[in-house]
């Protein structure tokens, strides 16, 4: 259980380092941030390919330009916070836990991440 109450807050910090930095810094012209090494070895974007720079965009409240960098991304956001929150009140309502982490749910997410990944590429987004 000590565990728990140290790995709260270390991934709080973390989380608020990182939104710092991407607040601060763009991706787009900051040399340091990695580069997406699928795009660059193969020239096809991944589905992750712009996240930083939606991030970034997120933070300043442009949301149509972190849309147009990934518009997966924008979406998930809301989704990881559902599933987060879902996560947290898996001992209250764990039938609704398991149904959304269930093999059918999470395998129809996986299919929306490679359809994205496809549609992005055929249709040069």
């Amino acid at each position: 259980m000590k565990s728990g109450r140290v790995l709260l807050p270390v991934v709080a910090v973390v989380l608020i380092v990182a939104a710092l930095v991407y607040f601060y810094f763009d991706p787009s012209s900051s040399r340091w941030f990695p580069r997406c090494m699928f795009l660059e070895s193969t020239g096809f974007k991944c589905p992750g390919c712009g996240s930083q720079r939606a991030i970034h965009a997120l933070l300043h409240g442009h949301v149509a330009t972190a849309w147009h960098f990934n518009a997966m991304m924008v979406v998930s956001m809301p989704v990881i916070a559902f599933y987060l929150a879902v996560s947290a009140g898996k001992n209250r309502w764990p039938r609704f836990y398991d149904t959304m982490f269930s093999r059918p749910v999470l395998l129809s997410l996986v299919l929306l991440v490679v359809l994205w990944w496809v549609v992005r590429n055929v249709a040069g987004w």
